[in-house]
């Protein structure tokens, strides 16, 4: 089972602190499930080696699911997915500054190319991110004591 101890496993990335208000139930959802996380800002447009750097770094700081809220073009889960070979789970935010209201960044974060897969779950739906991370670490614990 997993402890706060063995430090975070699941990283929550946003590309702008005012994206934190909507990813909050993924925080929530890990924290009733005793499942140690991190929380980070990093711009995909602002500041790509950043990012790209967390991404690259993320399996040898632990971490074993990377969920990633974003808006408009919704760039940060393809391009974290494009440096990493961790699950990567995407979370389609609504902006006040789109026309379509979220489907930007839903349509932006489902057509990712061949080989940069990207999860995708509801539009402002992070804790639907936070509940599959926790699937994906379960699963990949059965597995593990199976082999």
């Amino acid at each position: 089972m997993l402890s706060a101890s063995s430090g975070p496993v699941v990283g929550i990335l946003v590309g702008s602190d005012s994206d934190r208000e909507r990813m909050q139930d993924a925080v929530d959802e890990l924290s009733t499930r005793g499942i140690p996380h991190e929380f980070e800002v990093r711009s995909a447009h602002r500041d790509p080696l950043a990012v790209a750097e967390y991404a690259a770094s993320a399996r040898e700081r632990g971490l074993r699911v990377l969920i990633c809220g974003a808006g408009l073009a919704a760039a940060l889960p393809g391009v974290v997915a494009a440096h990493t070979d961790l699950p990567v789970i995407g979370v389609p935010l609504r902006s006040s500054k789109s026309v379509l209201d979220g489907l930007d960044a839903l349509l932006s974060i489902v057509q990712m190319p061949p080989g940069v897969p990207v999860a995708c779950v509801g539009v402002d739906n992070a804790k639907n991110a936070a509940v599959l991370a926790a699937r994906i670490l379960s699963a990949s614990e059965s597995t593990a004591t199976i082999s």
